[in-house]
């Protein structure tokens, strides 16, 4: 076979970018984050809803939810109900740490999703996407199912 001296270029070039490609998909491997259980409390009149998850972390490292953001609500924070004498009231929350090889709830009478001012209509039966971001740079889109409050119990 003779090739040419710009016909051996191209093909060191796309073998090295086939490398790169593979060594990339490699280093990236199976994400540490995983959700389960995901859904949603719909409440009737728009009414803000609260989302629940049970995050799972399979890495040797905590990792922290930093964000969460959705193109169906305009507003999606992450909140914490906390007892106060007789009262509960609900703080908003910067972070939540999912421990190394460990897991945590976002579930009704702790942390919850504060989800607020739907774009379009959402009823149960539904389901809506949530992006979660967390401290290592992993990002999951998670899909919700949208419940009634008698479904939810």
């Amino acid at each position: 076979m003779n090739l040419k001296p710009s016909s051996l270029a191209a093909l060191a070039g796309a073998l090295i970018l086939s490398l790169g490609v593979a060594a990339t998909a490699d280093a990236a491997g199976p994400q540490a984050i995983t959700a389960q259980h995901a859904w949603v409390r719909w409440l009737p009149n728009n009414l803000p809803a609260a989302g629940y998850v049970t995050l799972v972390n399979s890495s040797a490292k905590p990792v922290d939810l930093t964000d969460i953001s959705s193109d169906d609500y305009q507003g999606a924070m992450l909140h914490q109900t906390v007892a106060n004498g007789s009262t509960q009231q609900m703080v908003m929350v910067d972070k939540l740490t999912v421990p190394a090889h460990g897991q945590v709830a976002i579930a009704p009478g702790g942390y919850h999703i504060m989800l607020e001012h739907a774009q379009h209509k959402v009823a149960p039966g539904d389901t809506v996407h949530l992006k979660l971001q967390f401290s290592d740079g992993e990002t999951l889109d998670t899909v919700f199912a949208v419940k009634s409050p008698a479904q939810a119990n």
